[in-house]
């Protein structure tokens, strides 16, 4: 508590939607930019009135209050104005990679119960297989090019647009201008007065066994991290920008890099897109005072040590995963040396936490540490599965309790009671299931994960999941995965595989194993490296030894790091 002013502890949460908190705000801030989409702007005022138009049309094509509509997109204005305008009448976001498998997207939109489904466009090569077989009545289509401005609208059209396979208009398939067009000037009731209780989105993560799972957020949990940043973002608002990068169908990219900087007054700069070696060259076209992104972004930047001008950074973020000593050191070198008057914070939650419960201020931001839990928040640190708390300093499990936490796992009581358990003390509390310590200061320290999981380029990837996908090929018996390094990504996944007895390693056999991964995975869980073995090692008690795999793969990493 010593670490923010009177104003800051107090947490008053508005009984608003997360559309709500934005309309009051978006009043106050009228004319300044609201969004920046390769150079192609709105205005508060102007994101309101598209915000509307989609509330209309939705509502006009049959969406009502408690609906679940999926949004399959990165990071364009029609996915954040269909996030708002579905929250305007009372229907809930479901939020789904891109690149997800076909049979991932059958699985989010069947057990979410999804009515409508708005995809970009080159995701249509694997909706058409699946789609009849879902309850969606109608989908809505969108380009990457559709807000951008027209030149560069035309240039997309004839490299990238022209190649992607795209379904023909028709009742069930319907294309964003038009669908704004038709439906967007609707006269009927359809805005509705939702409560901060009510959920809002939801998002998908492998919870505590790595299985996918929608987590059920709420609108106040949206709404309080957003009046929780006003205190680590001091300063940050109207004349304030920050880079988009992290994905909208995360907890990180919808909440952290755009209804925070939105409810703040700053505006955000939409990158459907990140490319690594030209992250150089997006920080010096658009200068954004705020920079949100995972470890692998930052430590890629100072890798390419490019010359450029940092001067007008106000705050550099890292979430997603934790950011080594050395990679801190050399990010904030790299930072100082190029102008730049801050250093690098990072900040810690899950997606059962929306985002971030914890994070750095500069007045307590010691190497390695993830902050301090945000207004309104408590940690806890226990030992692993019990509610007895550890002495300061001591390693423990990681709980937090707070106005963000998770509403629940949809259709799923037995995880979410696992996740979230009443302790003595009467509060609900999150066990996070990760390793840490906070300091005589109150600072906090992440350690370790105590579940199998690795994160790759800031996405969560489970081991199982891959597992089990990978054991439904007819070639494999026995697959385990486990996280190896990358230079870039951070951790990739490497499947070691077993064949049934009538199958022998082929480059054929590992090419249609790879193909079989290709087509059910999300692209980013996609195993970077396969390896055949005629048994797995196993423990005392007969379980894969997943350590010994571990060891053998890092033991191979420094052979092959000496030979260099």
């Amino acid at each position: 508590m010593k670490y923010y002013t009177k104003e800051e502890k107090i947490l008053k949460i508005p009984n608003l939607s997360a559309y709500g908190l934005l309309a009051e705000k978006g009043k106050e801030y009228k004319n300044a930019i609201a969004y920046n989409y390769f150079g192609k702007t709105a205005t508060y005022t102007q994101f309101l009135k598209q915000i509307d138009e989609a509330a209309r049309a939705y509502r006009c094509q049959g969406i009502r209050v408690g609906d679940v509509v999926t949004v399959c997109m990165p990071n364009t204005p029609e996915a954040v104005i269909t996030f708002y305008a579905l929250n305007k009448i009372g229907a809930i976001a479901n939020m789904i990679h891109p690149l997800s498998g076909e049979k991932e997207i059958k699985e989010y939109l069947n057990s979410t119960g999804s009515v409508m489904l708005v995809m970009i466009d080159i995701c249509y090569e694997k909706i058409k297989n699946i789609i009849s077989e879902t309850k969606v009545y109608k989908t809505v289509v969108v380009s990457a090019k559709d807000s951008m401005p027209a030149l560069m609208s035309i240039g997309y059209s004839l490299t990238k647009g022209f190649k992607v396979e795209k379904p023909k208009s028709s009742q069930e398939y319907v294309y964003w201008k038009d669908f704004i067009k038709k439906y967007g000037k609707y006269n009927g009731k359809y805005e509705v007065k939702t409560d901060k209780d009510t959920p809002a989105v939801i998002l998908h993560s492998g919870g505590t066994t790595g299985t996918p799972k929608g987590i059920v957020a709420s609108n106040q949990a949206f709404n309080a991290m957003a009046l929780q940043a006003r205190a680590p973002l001091r300063g940050f608002g109207l004349g304030d920008s920050v880079l988009a990068v992290m994905p909208v169908f995360h907890g990180f990219g919808l909440c952290v890099s755009i209804h925070i900087p939105l409810i703040l007054g700053a505006h955000v700069i939409l990158m459907p897109q990140f490319n690594y070696k030209k992250f150089d060259n997006v920080i010096t076209k658009y200068k954004p005072t705020l920079i949100i992104g995972v470890p692998v972004m930052f430590e890629s930047l100072a890798e390419q040590n490019p010359n450029i001008d940092m001067s007008f950074v106000k705050f550099m973020v890292s979430g997603g995963d934790s950011l080594s000593l050395s990679s801190i050191k050399k990010v904030d070198d790299f930072l100082a040396s190029h102008g730049c008057k801050v250093k690098i914070v990072q900040g810690y939650g899950m997606t059962e936490s929306l985002a971030g419960t914890a994070f750095g201020l500069a007045e307590c931001n010691k190497p390695g540490s993830i902050g301090i839990p945000l207004p309104g928040n408590y940690y806890k640190f226990v030992k692993p599965g019990t509610h007895e708390e550890v002495p300061t300093g001591v390693d423990g499990e990681i709980c937090v309790t707070g106005p963000t936490l998770m509403l629940g796992y949809l259709n799923n009581e037995k995880e979410t009671n696992e996740m979230l358990q009443k302790h003595d003390d009467g509060h609900i509390w999150l066990h996070t299931g990760d390793m840490g310590c906070i300091d005589e200061d109150g600072v906090v320290f992440y350690k370790l994960r105590i579940k199998r999981m690795l994160v790759s380029s800031g996405y969560n990837v489970y081991p199982k999941y891959i597992e089990d996908v990978i054991e439904e090929h007819e070639a494999v018996l026995k697959c385990t995965v486990i996280g190896i390094p990358h230079p870039h990504k951070g951790e990739v996944a490497k499947a070691f595989i077993v064949l049934k007895n009538d199958f022998k390693e082929s480059y054929v056999l590992k090419k249609s194993i790879k193909e079989h991964c290709e087509k059910h995975l999300a692209k980013y869980s996609i195993p970077y490296e396969y390896e055949f073995r005629e048994s797995l090692p196993k423990t005392l008690i007969g379980k894969v030894d997943f350590k010994k795999l571990q060891e053998e793969a890092n033991s191979k990493k420094e052979d092959k790091d000496l030979e260099v």
